[in-house]
């Protein structure tokens, strides 16, 4: 599996996850993929500074990606600069 179909999946797993952010007021968007098998991601709007994000993080987000793609990982949430 080349890089654009893993880039690829991992937005469709994004894409899977958004509604459940956005009903909260959040969203979430890709950065970047170290290696094809790191992914970053960051959280915007109500994600930023929720008391839950990392717990969003690990078991909604991450699940969602590895369920797509099992051999990431990890998912990492870049703060907003």
């Amino acid at each position: 599996m080349d890089s654009k179909e893993i880039e690829s999946k991992v937005l469709l797993a994004l894409e899977e996850i958004r509604p459940f952010l956005k009903s909260d007021g959040g969203d979430i968007s890709l950065v970047s993929i170290e290696g094809d098998k790191h992914v970053n991601v960051q959280l915007h709007g109500a994600c930023v500074g929720c008391s839950v994000n990392q717990m969003t993080l690990k078991t909604g987000v991450e699940l969602t990606i590895k369920k797509h793609l099992p051999q990431i990982e990890s998912v990492t949430s870049i703060d907003p600069s």
